[in-house]
């Protein structure tokens, strides 16, 4: 009783730290993490946008995703409050629009974007139809008035690519297929800072479209054995190491449950209501642990992770090719 007792003000300060990731969120604003690193946290919801980091080294700033033409316009203008330094690269974590169709404002203004070479080889894959249909829908992107998203200008093959200039020290971590074949991490080893991309969310953001869901958790479990006290994820708020925790189990979870549902026998009808060919409605529960988690991406995710196991195939390969 004494040893539970004693666990008891480290359990509510664990819970309180977590929740306090789920619901400080100051969106559409940038704040500094650290001297030398701010973030900024998009407006999903409002918007479309990613969130941000920046990254400041001796003579230049290093910006993380480009995001939507919108969000980096926003982002460009914050920028301008925290430093007179110009931005010298930006690193696409995928290929997403949200975090790369805002390249090509970046490239006129004299950065270069890089990133691991599978974001250009998914670009290859999927633009420019993707591009064109987000110029329908959205102003920001339409009015650049291209033909397709502009690939970022550099990559590497090689994890991991490492930036330093004395001042300090960024590492960019390709760990395998995971929300896309080009998932990238950047990695702050001496202030201990890891960027996820959409790798790894800090809530109901998991696209699963164009993933390996199966690989996945893998290459979460790959990131926490970096040594790791921010965690700056591309979508909802900023917080330590329960984000990287949170969303292995979750990935592990909810892909654990669809796999024994399948074996049981169940069909994809069983597990989601459908309505014209698309998931609208779960059936399926998962557990309250990873409750944080589950949005309105559950119904997709389940179909999606379906999909992958019953045609023994990555998600993104169903959707893709190889």
């Amino acid at each position: 009783m004494k040893r539970l007792l004693a666990g008891i003000p480290f359990a509510v300060f664990t819970l309180s730290a977590f929740l306090a990731t789920r619901s400080d969120a100051k969106l559409e604003t940038i704040e500094q993490v650290i001297p030398g690193v701010w973030f900024r946290q998009g407006d999903l919801d409002q918007y479309g946008h990613c969130n941000n980091i920046v990254i400041e080294m001796k003579d230049y700033l290093l910006v993380v995703d480009a995001n939507y033409p919108s969000g980096a316009r926003a982002l460009m203008a914050d920028i301008k409050t925290i430093s007179s330094k110009p931005v010298k690269f930006v690193f696409d974590t995928h290929h997403h629009g949200d975090h790369a169709y805002g390249n090509p404002l970046w490239t006129q203004a004299g950065a270069t974007t890089f990133a691991y070479r599978g974001v250009a080889e998914e670009m290859r894959r999927y633009e420019p139809a993707r591009w064109r249909a987000d110029a329908a829908r959205r102003k920001d992107v339409a009015e650049l008035n291209l033909d397709t998203a502009e690939p970022p200008r550099q990559t590497f093959d090689q994890s991991p690519y490492v930036i330093d200039d004395g001042s300090r020290r960024v590492e960019f971590y390709f760990f395998g297929w995971a929300h896309t074949r080009g998932d990238g991490f950047v990695y702050l080893p001496k202030e201990q800072v890891l960027c996820t991309g959409d790798a790894v969310t800090n809530g109901p953001f998991n696209g699963m479209g164009d993933g390996y869901v199966a690989n996945w958790p893998k290459v979460v479990h790959r990131a926490r054995q970096l040594k790791v006290k921010y965690v700056l994820p591309a979508h909802g708020p900023s917080g330590g190491t329960e984000i990287l925790a949170g969303e292995e189990q979750f990935l592990t979870t909810i892909y654990g449950t669809v796999k024994k549902a399948i074996g049981q026998g169940k069909r994809l009808e069983d597990l989601v209501e459908m309505k014209d060919g698309q998931p609208v409605k779960a059936k399926l529960q998962l557990a309250d642990a990873v409750q944080h988690w589950v949005g309105s991406f559950y119904p997709g995710q389940i179909s999606d992770i379906y999909q992958e196991i019953a045609q023994a195939k990555p998600r993104g390969e169903i959707t893709g090719g190889k």
